[in-house]
């Protein structure tokens, strides 16, 4: 047997031990109905709700870094030079048990949001180290954590793979190598596949998640080879969709469009699942139902659910008018995201610590050589001083409401 099989039959299995939950006749899974989605008693279910990007997998802007630390690998990489290792272990780790909690999601809730989509690296659920994590348990153990407070606070949801095997964009927003080596390697598919596999034995009887969304703004557009990779999205989708199915009869699978969720014209098959909805996304657009028609023109061609995973970065008054027109066209939404760095276009915003710029300056200098490192490098004590202060203030009860963007958004503040 082929190492890959026995890495896959690893994860299957450690996924088919994990603590489940009983599956029961009468689990309220949401499923797809034509283009509108619904509970077990037929009631329609909208999705309106959040990201809760960046905690399980950090994006350099959210911090305001500079574009030399982008992604997860760059932004410790960086952050190692800068403090050294055993502090970034110990700053990832508190991150995590911070940034997102108990209090986020009932604040959440609170607003009258039906769902939050997570965000997440498929390292987690791998043995391969990522940001201080080094088995998959560690990631199931945040995954179900998150879960019961959801269930806690009644909301749904929706596991979306950001950072695929390999690279699915090509860009920082996956902490790939500038490529989509993903549709270029059976290797990292099959592996993309196991995650996904291992993830839903683990919660196939979970009707707290609403659906599994399998791969973010898969393949760039400006890569020459656009096509031929576009052409690989859709069987890999149906190889990954066979794969879950074989653990998980329940959870919507939650395709997304090529370019950034955009091109849908790389789908010609819908059929091969029963219990399918598509994703969108876009942010710079006149917030009016017309930039939706070509979504909409797909949704009802296929007689599938279209749903916004990530819009918004814009005015109030921008993010009002288009959730009006996303919910005139009966797109469900989570608006990009929960919390940001001293920022008002999110639910919450983390305040700016003192000195944060001294950690930017150094993350922006020339790092090419040892050197340079040594060179840039700042007072280690003073730095890890501004990261601890950064890790006290993005707590909730340290964070600031932003009323005008939960409010713009149709929710209550």
């Amino acid at each position: 047997m082929s190492t890959i099989k026995l890495w896959a039959l690893a994860l299957l299995a450690l996924g088919t031990s994990a603590c489940a939950r009983p599956r029961t006749a009468t689990a309220d899974f949401i499923r797809t109905d034509g283009v509108n989605l619904v509970d077990s008693r037929g009631n329609r279910f909208e999705i309106r709700g959040t990201n809760l990007g960046h905690w399980l997998n950090p994006e350099g802007y959210i911090f305001q870094f500079p574009k030399s630390a982008n992604s997860a690998h760059r932004i410790n990489e960086g952050l190692c030079q800068l403090v050294g290792p055993a502090y970034m272990e110990h700053f990832w780790r508190t991150f995590r048990e911070r940034y997102i909690t108990r209090e986020d999601i009932e604040y959440i809730a609170s607003t009258g949001a039906t769902t939050v989509r997570l965000p997440f690296h498929y390292k987690l659920f791998t043995d391969e180290e990522y940001l201080g994590m080094h088995a998959p348990e560690e990631g199931f153990a945040l995954i179900d954590r998150v879960v019961a407070w959801c269930r806690e606070a009644g909301l749904r949801i929706i596991l979306d793979m950001h950072d695929c095997p390999g690279g699915q964009t090509g860009d920082n927003i996956d902490d790939s190598y500038g490529y989509p080596w993903l549709f270029r390697s059976p290797e990292m598919q099959e592996r993309f596949i196991a995650v996904w596999r291992s993830i839903a034995s683990r919660y196939a009887d979970e009707p707290v998640i609403l659906g599994y969304d399998l791969m973010n703004e898969p393949i760039a557009h400006y890569f020459e080879d656009k096509e031929e990779l576009n052409a690989a999205l859709q069987p890999l989708m149906i190889r990954t969709a066979q794969a879950i199915r074989e653990v998980d009869p329940h959870h919507i699978l939650i395709l997304a469009g090529a370019q950034w969720n955009t091109n849908f014209k790389v789908y010609d098959n819908w059929t091969f699942d029963d219990n399918l909805m598509f994703t969108c996304h876009i942010y710079k657009c006149p917030p009016t139902e017309g930039s939706l028609k070509g979504f909409m023109a797909f949704r009802d061609r296929s007689q599938r659910p279209m749903y916004m995973g990530e819009t918004g970065e814009n005015t109030d008054e921008w993010v009002e008018s288009f959730r009006k027109a996303l919910d005139g066209a009966n797109i469900g939404w989570t608006f990009w995201t929960y919390k940001r760095l001293d920022a008002e276009r999110s639910f919450t915003s983390v305040a700016m610590p003192e000195g944060w710029q001294t950690i930017c300056d150094f993350l922006a200098a020339d790092r090419s050589e040892y050197e340079l490192i040594r060179k840039a490098r700042p007072d280690q004590a003073q730095c890890r001083a501004i990261l601890d202060a950064y890790l006290e203030n993005c707590r909730f009860v340290n964070c600031r409401r932003n009323a005008g963007y939960i409010s713009a958004l149709g929710l209550r503040p």
